[in-house]
C-alpha cells in the first residue's frame, strides 16, 4: 500500500521520498531489529541482574556500544554503589531510633543539680545509623555517555524505591507538590499572619517514596529553583536518599552568574559532601558519530518541494493512525494549549506554535506523553535577541530527547548554523534591568542578560538533534511497533 501511495507522487517528490525513514516499511524495520540495530537504550530498558561493568561489556560485544576506556573506568565505582544498594533502604533515617536514656537518669540529675549540671542523654554508636552511601555527580561535555552510564547503573539496582527522571520533570513535580500543600492550607482571615514552609514536608514526602534518585541533565537556570534546591536537597540527603546525577557543568559552575547566586552556594557544598564528583570528558561526542541512514529528517525551508515532502510524510504516518487529522487541545496545569494539526500520536507544528508562545517544560512533557512524532516547521535562525525562544527550543528538545519523541525539522539554515551568538540587548532586557535596579555593568556579568547559558545549552541541543536524526533513534521512538496495522 505504501509503495502504491509513493507511486502517485511527482518524480521530483519521489526522489526526495526515497529518504523516508525505514520505520515506514515494516519488512525493513524487522530486518533492523534482527541485526541488532537498536542501541543501548532498548537493551536495558528493564531491570537486569547484571553488574554495571558486565552489562557494559555485553553491550560492547553485541555492537550496541563502542568501547571507551574512560566510560568503563567510571562504571567501576558505580558498580560498587550498585552493590551497596542491593539491600539498602532509608527507613532508619526517616524514623531514627529513640534515644536511649539511662535508667537512673532522675537520680543522676538530682546529684548533678546539686553540682550545677544536668544529665543530657545522647545517642550511642549502637543506635545511630551509619552514614548513607554517597551518590555520584557525573559531569562532562555533551555526547560523552553520561546518561548511558547512569542508566546502566540504574537498571541494575534491584529496588522498587528507585526513580530515574529528567531534572526538568523532577522540579516540575516539586513545584506541583509545593502548590498542593499551599492550596490545602486553611483559609486565612484578613489580617491573620503566619508563615508556612512547604519544602521540608515535600522533601519528606519524596524521601518516603524513594531511596535512590537518578537525575539526567542537572542544570539550574531559574532563580525559583535555585532558592528551593538548598533546603530540599539538604532534607533529602539527611533522610538517606542517594542521588546519582549527570550534568554538562562541574558542581562549582552550577547557576553560574545567576541572580542572587550567593544564596545557592551552600547547596553546592552539600552536593559535594553527599556525592562523589566524576568527570567524563573523553573529548568524543558519540552523538555526532551517528549517521542518518535511510531517513532524512532535517529539511531546509528553501529546498524545492520541502513543504510538499513534509506533507506527504505526515500523511503517510497518519495513514496508520486510528483518528482524524485536526486540532487538539492539551490541558496543562489548568491551562489550555491548542495544537492546530494533529493525528493520533503525530503532531505537525510550527516553531511559533511551540516556542513563540509562553510554553514551558510542563507543556512539552505533556506533548511528549501524547505524541511520538512531532514535525517542527519554519525554525528561523536563532539569535540572542530571541533568548526566550532559544530557551524554549532547548527545553523542548531536551524533553523530547529524554522521552524518545521523534522530530522532523524544517529550518532556515543547516543545523550547525541554526544558532548565532549575536544580538541581545533588546527593550525587554533594559526594562528588566530597570525593574531589578541593575546597571549595564552588572548585566554584563549575569547569565540572564549575557546569553551565556543559552549558548552553552544550545551546544547540547545541536548534539541531541544530530542523534535524533539517526535511524536507530527513529526506530526506538516508534511506539506503534507491534501494534500498528500492517499494510501490504
Amino acid at each position: 500500500m505504501a509503495a502504491h501511495i509513493f507511486s502517485t507522487f511527482p518524480a521530483s517528490m519521489r526522489s526526495l521520498l526515497a529518504f523516508v525513514p525505514l520505520s515506514y516499511v515494516p519488512a525493513l524495520r524487522n530486518t533492523c531489529q534482527v541485526k541488532g540495530c537498536f542501541s543501548w537504550r532498548k537493551r536495558f530498558s528493564t531491570a537486569t541482574s547484571c553488574t554495571s561493568v558486565a552489562q557494559y561489556d555485553r553491550l560492547v560485544q553485541c555492537g550496541s556500544l563502542k568501547e571507551d576506556a574512560l566510560q568503563r573506568h567510571i562504571l567501576q565505582p558505580l558498580e560498587h554503589l550498585q552493590k551497596s544498594l542491593q539491600n539498602y533502604n532509608n527507613n532508619p533515617y526517616l524514623n531514627p531510633p529513640p534515644i536511649k536514656i539511662h535508667p537512673d537518669c532522675d537520680k543522676i540529675n538530682q546529684v548533678r543539680l546539686i553540682l550545677g549540671a544536668t544529665y543530657t542523654p545522647k545517642n550511642t554508636e549502637e543506635n545511630t545509623p551509619p552514614p548513607p552511601p554517597k551518590g555520584f555527580y557525573i559531569y562532562g561535555d555533551v555526547g560523552t555517555g553520561k546518561t548511558m552510564l547512569m542508566d546502566i547503573f540504574f537498571s541494575g539496582v534491584p529496588s522498587s524505591r528507585k526513580k530515574r527522571v529528567h531534572f526538568n520533570g523532577f522540579m516540575l513535580d516539586v513545584h506541583k507538590r509545593i502548590h498542593r500543600r499551599k492550596q490545602s492550607l486553611p483559609k486565612r482571615k484578613l489580617g491573620d499572619m503566619f508563615t508556612y514552609d512547604p519544602i521540608s514536608p515535600v522533601a519528606m514526602e519524596i524521601s518516603r517514596e524513594t531511596c535512590l534518585l537518578c537525575f539526567d541533565e542537572f542544570q539550574v537556570t531559574d532563580i525559583a529553583d535555585a532558592v528551593i534546591l538548598k533546603q530540599l536537597f539538604e532534607a533529602l540527603f539527611r533522610t538517606g536518599v542517594v542521588v546519582v546525577t549527570t550534568s554538562n557543568r562541574p558542581p562549582d559552575d552550577l547557576y553560574k552568574n545567576g541572580l542572587q547566586r550567593d544564596t545557592f552556594l551552600p547547596f553546592i557544598a552539600a552536593l559535594k559532601e553527599y556525592c562523589h564528583t566524576i568527570c567524563l570528558d573523553s573529548g568524543v561526542d558519540y552523538r555526532m558519530q551517528h549517521k542518518t541512514k535511510g531517513g532524512k529528517l532535517y529539511y531546509l525551508t528553501g529546498e524545492p518541494d520541502a513543504n510538499a515532502v513534509l506533507d506527504a510524510m505526515f500523511e503517510e504516518l497518519a495513514f496508520s493512525q486510528k483518528s482524524l487529522t485536526g486540532p487538539q487541545v492539551l490541558t496543562v496545569l489548568g491551562r489550555e494549549v491548542t495544537l492546530e494539526k494533529t493525528c493520533g500520536s503525530i503532531a505537525d507544528c510550527t516553531f511559533h506554535e511551540l516556542c513563540g508562545r509562553s510554553l514551558g517544560a510542563s507543556d512539552y512533557l505533556e506533548m511528549a506523553r501524547l505524541f511520538d512524532t512531532v514535525f517542527i516547521r519554519h525554525v528561523p535562525v536563532l539569535t540572542l535577541a530571541m533568548k526566550d525562544q532559544v530557551r524554549r527550543f532547548t527545553t523542548l528538545i531536551d524533553n523530547f530527547y529524554d522521552k524518545k519523541v521523534r522530530v522532523v525539522l524544517q529550518a532556515a539554515v543547516p543545523l550547525e548554523q541554526l544558532f548565532v551568538h549575536t544580538g541581545g540587548d533588546d527593550e525587554r532586557d533594559q526594562q528588566l534591568l530597570d525593574d531589578l535596579g541593575l546597571s549595564q555593568e552588572a548585566a554584563g556579568r549575569l547569565a540572564l542578560f549575557t546569553g551565556e547559558e543559552e549558548t552553552f545549552a544550545f551546544h547540547r541541543t545541536i548534539s541531541r538533534l544530530t542523534e535524533m536524526q539517526a535511524e536507530t533513534y527513529w526506530l526506538e521512538g516508534d511506539r506503534g511497533i507491534g501494534k500498528r496495522r500492517r499494510h501490504t
